[in-house]
């Protein structure tokens, strides 16, 4: 029994190895170690952090919102060519005056909305536009509206889903005029930002 004794006794413990020559050596290896293993954790925490960030941006600008570039001069001077145009993507509902963006055979265009589902439309011989029989006095547009003759018949009357477009500029604006109504399938989004590009 006491030699076992003596046997159990003899063995160093951390209060006796710090006591030995190179306790000090030993100290900044365990400190060394532990910020070793804080910095991992640290670093693991940022990694997920940064994927639930990659994540949501993801989510934001694939589902949420989008962006696009105005493609011509259609919408002058509301909007100019090469302005960023930011836009909601869940709102398909959109309503008169509200600006949109649409495709239409693989070419993608900026309008405005003039007319939605069971309007009529009709341009006059005069360049006027008349929705349901009332002739729209726009405030925000700056010249007349013309009838791109051999392409649409007036009066037409919008189906469900669709909606009747326009560009702001009305003089050769590629719109509902050249291509006819647009689908609810057709349209990206309705414009919430513009950030100017051209002209600072």
């Amino acid at each position: 029994m006491k030699a076992e004794e003596v046997k159990v006794n003899d063995r160093p413990n951390e209060a006796d190895t710090d006591n030995e020559p190179g306790a000090d050596d030993l100290r900044k290896k365990r400190k060394q170690l532990k910020r070793a293993e804080r910095n991992m954790r640290d670093i693991h925490i940022f990694g997920f952090r940064a994927l639930i960030f990659i994540f949501l941006i993801w989510v934001l600008f694939f589902f949420i919102v989008g962006f696009a570039t105005m493609p011509s001069g259609d919408m002058y001077p509301r909007i100019d060519g090469g302005d960023l145009l930011l836009f909601y993507r869940l709102d398909k509902d959109v309503r008169a005056q509200d600006v949109i963006v649409f495709t239409k055979d693989n070419v993608r265009y900026v309008g405005r909305v003039v007319a939605k589902e069971g309007d009529t439309v009709e341009i006059t011989d005069g360049e006027n536009l008349v929705v349901n029989g009332n002739t729209m006095i726009e405030s925000n547009i700056f010249s007349s509206t013309p009838r791109y003759e051999g392409f649409v018949e007036y009066p037409l009357k919008l189906g469900p889903d669709e909606c009747f477009v326009l560009a702001d500029h009305r003089q050769g604006g590629v719109d509902s005029r050249f291509f006819g109504p647009v689908s609810k399938s057709e349209i990206a989004g309705t414009v919430i930002s513009v950030l100017r590009r051209n002209n600072l």
